[in-house]
């Protein structure tokens, strides 16, 4: 079976015990797209379902909620991983976690750039404030952690979010303040971010390694 991303499984020894813990996790392994572009109608290969499951198993943490982008896909993977984890809980739906919904604001006008450049290129220009129909990644960062504060756990339990590569990679660069990404930072398949609020401060810890900043916005 395909293995979890690197390092996914080794932030839980830095997560706090004692509070109110986020996963936000790109969907499992689907199926390739014939054109290069993954249309919302790809599903999961028997290996994404397996491996959805997989990572359920190994949550070293009660689940709390499990919240889902609309794309089936998405809902799938939270399926197997609750699953995975023994839980029987709904999976619920939110259009913060998909496209149009969360970053995209003009899906002409985005779709256009997108289908021209690529999804890295149309990701670099995003954050570069150079691509149309979009929030500034500024607006988004501070829209997803808008969501995540009003969807927490109750301490120590955890709330899973299953998205899309697109939204992970702009979230987790908005984190950082990068301005450019690479091939090399783009979310893998079940790969994702662990986050927690404390005292005005948004905690994360992505492949492995920790982050910080005052929560802005708020």
């Amino acid at each position: 079976m395909t293995l979890l991303p690197d390092h996914l499984l080794d932030g839980f020894s830095l997560l706090p015990a004692d509070k109110p813990i986020h996963l936000v996790t790109r969907h499992s392994i689907r199926e390739e797209a014939d054109n290069g572009f993954a249309h919302y109608k790809l599903p999961l290969t028997d290996e994404g379902r397996a491996l959805a499951f997989h990572l359920g198993e190994q949550l070293a943490m009660p689940i709390a909620a499990c919240f889902s982008s609309p794309v089936q896909r998405c809902l799938d993977t939270a399926s197997q991983m609750l699953a995975g984890a023994s839980t029987q809980l709904p999976v619920a739906k939110s259009r913060v976690l998909v496209e149009p919904g969360c970053y995209v604001t003009d899906l002409r006008k985005a779709g256009r750039i997108f289908l021209q450049v690529g999804v890295l290129d149309f990701i670099n220009l995003h954050l570069k404030r150079e691509a149309a129909g979009v929030l500034s990644p500024e607006e988004g960062l501070v829209k997803l952690l808008h969501y995540l504060f009003l969807h927490q756990p109750p301490a120590g339990k955890l709330a899973i979010h299953v998205t899309h590569d697109t939204i992970l990679a702009a979230f987790v660069a908005g984190l950082q303040g990068a301005h450019h990404i690479s091939s090399g930072d783009w979310p893998q398949m079940m790969e994702g971010l662990w986050l927690w609020f404390d005292q005005g401060r948004v905690h994360w810890v992505w492949r492995a390694l920790p982050g910080s900043l005052a929560v802005p916005g708020f």
